[in-house]
């Protein structure tokens, strides 16, 4: 089902729609932010590794990739977290560290706060989880208790992976104070549920409520807390079940920074098309620009047009979040690739073509559960 916007959400200002391919600039951007996102792939495949073995990471360690990751948003606030959402080519704790640490470069633009502090956020974001190195839990298990806190052992063992992590970065002697008081308490809550200290409100500083949303956000959208990944946006609902336990002031700073609709959500619009949300309207955040591909009319792939939503009035709008688990196409990632790489044909995307039933009938064979092909 589509899922429909709040009232007062279709709107848009007088002009021609603008279609056609995305703009040469959005793809070099995009081009730049892949490059980066390898370079610093294997920077942080390097220091994790070595965390392993014993080696406290750095700052000078990791310092190109938090300067790489503030110069891109600076460019453009929205590829980075774009790319974050395409398939990943890393493994999923070391795609998870660079995409936290450009949820937090991004939310603290969107908070302004100074350069210095925005690349401190980054660094904190990029080092949150160095201590899973050193304990026995992994990503999956500390994503579980996003949404249902951990009890007993299981607290207890995920809470070392905070506690490992500051002193192996307080060891290496130039990591400041903020980003060692984010990587301790990215588990705490408002509410006092969280872990490794049980702390609240009265104790949490900014960088670390800061840390708590956008940790909490991207274990959510990549799928590590249900086993499917989540479209951005229906992501972005979840995380708002969550302000009980998260600053609802920087929570509403993170949803801006991010779009009503990120980057990387499929949506329906009006116009009976399935879009992909490949940039965002810096003057309307509800109004972003898409990339049309695929014609509910029709069942069939289309040539795909960008429509910048905000300069298109009467044109054409966005009534809600798509649901792709009713149509045969390649994979959210694999359309992703495709359409923030600039490419307009999403039909020619290679995939195994299988029907709504058969793939739901074999993985619940497999899994017990059926999951988003």
């Amino acid at each position: 089902a589509v899922r429909a916007p709040p009232p007062g959400r279709v709107k848009g200002r007088p002009a021609q729609p603008r279609a056609g391919p995305p703009r040469p600039a959005q793809g070099q951007r995009r081009g730049e932010a892949r490059r980066l996102a390898g370079k610093a792939n294997k920077i942080i495949s390097k220091v994790f590794l070595e965390a392993r073995l014993g080696k406290a990471p750095r700052v000078a360690d990791v310092a190109p990739v938090v300067e790489d990751i503030f110069a891109s948003i600076q460019r453009n606030p929205y590829a980075f977290s774009g790319l974050m959402r395409c398939k990943a080519e890393s493994e999923a704790t070391y795609h998870h560290m660079l995409a936290v640490s450009a949820l937090m470069v991004s939310l603290a633009r969107q908070m302004r706060l100074p350069p210095g502090e925005m690349r401190l956020a980054g660094l904190a974001g990029l080092l949150l989880d160095v201590g899973l190195a050193r304990v026995e839990a992994d990503l999956p298990e500390v994503a579980q208790a996003v949404l249902s806190p951990a009890q007993g052992e299981g607290r207890e063992l995920l809470g070392r992976h905070c506690l490992i992590g500051r002193e192996m970065l307080a060891s290496a002697g130039d990591v400041p104070e903020e980003v060692l008081q984010a990587v301790m308490r990215h588990h705490e809550r408002l509410d006092g549920e969280g872990y490794p200290q049980a702390l609240d409100a009265r104790d949490l500083d900014v960088f670390s409520r800061m840390a708590a949303i956008c940790d909490s956000y991207d274990l959510i959208v990549s799928g590590a807390v249900s086993g499917r990944a989540l479209d951005p946006s229906e992501a972005m609902d979840t995380l708002m079940t969550l302000s009980g336990s998260l600053d609802t002031e920087i929570l509403a700073r993170f949803r801006e920074a991010l779009g009503v609709y990120p980057v990387g959500s499929f949506v329906q619009l009006r116009s009976a098309r399935i879009a992909l949300v490949v940039d965002q309207s810096p003057g309307d955040p509800e109004l972003p620009m898409v990339a049309a591909f695929y014609s509910l009319e029709t069942n069939k792939h289309v040539r795909a047009k960008t429509i910048a939503l905000a300069e298109c009035y009467g044109e054409d709008a966005i009534v809600g979040v798509a649901d792709l688990d009713a149509l045969d196409l390649p994979s959210p990632e694999d359309l992703r690739e495709a359409l923030l790489s600039g490419r307009n044909r999403t039909d020619q995307i290679p995939y195994q073509k299988t029907s709504v039933v058969e793939s739901a009938a074999t993985m619940m064979s497999t899994s017990g559960t059926p999951e988003r092909r």
